[in-house]
């Protein structure tokens, strides 16, 4: 698959993500937690580079990218993100095509999960320490502070039972393609995404739903690790009724309440940031199987 695809695929999604409302995250309509959107979009643009440099190791990408992300933003925009994109990354240079239902870019992932080294972790860990994300804190065996002793799947696997972007790499990013896609629905064929102009009312729906989904069925590790568990629950139960609309076909903007959820996570400083890091790297997957229509200008 050329680099050029993988590219827009990426940049697509992640103005999606802030194009859209997602409660408790950052978006173009609802700045919060200290941040604007156009930091967000400025850090997809600068890590660009790094996250689709020919032929690089994931651990590469991910240092590279997060250093040129944080050069832009001065603060962790998209640390989880990049976690995420940067196998995609490489599985999309490997994969001559996606195929029409992902199966054969899913296969070129796994086999890129596969091939991590202990290079990667090394690479990751400094990546992880230089963004320092909200509530790191530190962990019994292959703590990011100190030097790994095993390839980057597996000291994500010894994190997974925590942390949902962890979880990817251990299952092989099964959720994304079992059940995330799919909630995007059928409606949303080619991606047609442009800087400056607002998605059409079929994405945005689409982009909620799944953001929704995401957040109804795994408890935002963010939020986990800033508020505690029962904390992440408690959005979880918000998040189900919200999908239960959003799956009825509800145009979700169009409820005040929709807004006032993400003022009110956002006054309490909840944050489902890993939910976010999800969504962005499905919108990616989606746009690599179904294809973008975009035109990146200055990008």
């Amino acid at each position: 698959m050329h680099e050029g695809v993988a590219r827009e695929a990426f940049l697509c999604a992640c103005e999606l993500d802030v194009r859209v409302r997602k409660p408790g995250n950052v978006s173009l309509a609802s700045p919060g937690h200290g941040m604007q959107a156009e930091m967000f979009i400025r850090s997809a643009r600068a890590a660009a580079a790094g996250l689709f440099a020919p032929g690089a190791r994931v651990g590469a990408r991910i240092e590279a990218a997060q250093a040129a992300s944080w050069a832009e933003a001065g603060c962790n925009t998209n640390l989880g993100i990049l976690l995420l994109c940067a196998p995609i990354a490489a599985a999309a240079e490997r994969c001559g095509d996606a195929g029409d239902d992902g199966e054969p870019l899913h296969a070129a992932l796994k086999e890129v999960l596969d091939g991590l080294d202990v290079d990667d972790t090394r690479a990751a860990y400094r990546a992880i320490a230089a963004a320092n994300p909200g509530g790191l804190g530190s962990a019994p065996a292959e703590d990011v502070h100190s030097a790994p002793s095993v390839n980057l799947r597996t000291a994500m696997a010894l994190a997974a039972e925590r942390d949902s972007i962890a979880r990817q790499y251990r299952g092989g990013f099964a959720d994304l393609f079992d059940w995330a896609l799919p909630a995007l629905g059928p409606a949303v064929g080619e991606f047609d995404c442009r800087p400056g102009e607002p998605p059409g009312a079929a994405m945005v729906q689409a982009v909620q739903r799944l953001y929704l989904t995401l957040l109804a069925r795994l408890p935002d590790s963010h939020i986990v690790r800033k508020h505690g568990e029962a904390v992440a629950h408690t959005v979880m139960r918000s998040a189900q009724g919200w999908r239960a609309r959003a799956e009825a076909g509800e145009a979700l903007d169009a409820d005040p309440g929709f807004a006032s959820w993400d003022e009110q996570l956002k006054a309490r400083g909840l944050n489902p940031g890993t939910t976010a890091d999800l969504t962005v790297a499905t919108l990616m997957l989606a746009g690599l199987v179904r294809g973008v229509r975009a035109k990146w200008h200055g990008s």
